[in-house]
């Protein structure tokens, strides 16, 4: 049997990713009655482009549902460096799923998850029998690469990705996909707010992980390690522990999603009808079936 090859999309990531990317000179491109699109025009350029670059037979897109989540019950200051959004890109969370609905593919998200749980939970179950790519700008994801799925990280402009598959992931980040997660448990994550262990940077981190391969045995062999790095250790050990569990991609939330919902064949009136109600003029030539 072929298999599928299977697109699981971060929306909020590039929402954002286009909202800024188009609203530094302050163009917000309104409609007539006064409604800021350009969030949602640059996301269907970077979505569009994704399609016709991975040529999915399937396609998911996964939201995140809220602020807060699991993750601010752990640690109440979890991504509490967040301003609020632009006022401009508020009316663009339900315009964005409205466009995608008018694909006919699948809008995911469950309160108390974040998109990456959602992404990581189907991503673990297709890739046991098909192929999945996750199209996101977030290295979190890294730590899903696995034999069945791959990573596409987005890069500056339209149609530059990184790829991170199984087979070229320890030569490119020196470590293994499942050692990610110790990694951002050691050096924290500043995106996200929280601090892992002070005074451990990248650097070090890569060295401790390659050398003991990860953080349990990492803290059974601490009389190896220097002085000054026992002290680090000791003195934000619990904080090592809820770094952890705060970058751990959860795998078994309680969603599906039957892939005969998520096939890649829309209909091309339904979807130009949608980018005419928002006023995009210049979409049309980019949707292929």
């Amino acid at each position: 049997m072929d298999k599928k090859h299977i697109l699981l999309v971060d929306g909020m990531a590039l929402l954002f990713r286009g909202f800024y990317a188009t609203s530094f000179h302050g163009n917000f491109m309104l409609t007539k009655a006064g409604v800021p699109t350009n969030g949602v025009y640059q996301f269907m350029r970077y979505f569009l482009d994704a399609v016709h670059t991975f040529t999915p037979s399937h396609v998911i897109c996964c939201w995140d549902m809220g602020s807060r989540t699991f993750r601010t019950d752990i640690y109440d200051q979890y991504k509490a460096n967040r301003g609020a959004p632009p006022e401009e890109l508020v009316p663009q969370f339900d315009l964005v799923k409205e466009v995608v609905d008018a694909f006919d593919i699948p809008n995911i998200g469950l309160e108390n998850y974040e998109a990456d749980d959602c992404i990581g939970t189907l991503a673990a179950a297709y890739s046991e029998t098909d192929n999945v790519v996750i199209l996101t700008g977030d290295h979190d994801m890294l730590q899903l690469v696995n034999g069945g799925t791959s990573v596409a990280i987005m890069k500056k402009g339209i149609g530059n990705y990184d790829v991170y598959n199984h087979d070229n992931f320890i030569d490119k980040k020196g470590i293994t996909p499942a050692q990610v997660i110790d990694m951002k448990a050691l050096t924290g994550d500043s995106a996200d707010n929280y601090p892992g262990i002070k005074g451990i940077g990248e650097k070090t981190a890569l060295k401790l992980l390659q050398k003991y391969d990860t953080v349990d045995a990492l803290l059974e062999k601490q009389a190896e390690l220097t002085p000054a790095l026992q002290k680090k250790i000791a003195n934000d050990l619990d904080m090592l522990h809820i770094s952890r569990t705060l970058a751990r991609i959860k795998c078994d939330v309680p969603i599906t999603c039957d892939l005969e919902t998520a096939c890649w064949n829309f209909n091309r009136e339904k979807v130009q009808q949608a980018f005419s109600d928002l006023e995009f003029r210049n979409l049309d030539k980019l949707i292929a079936l």
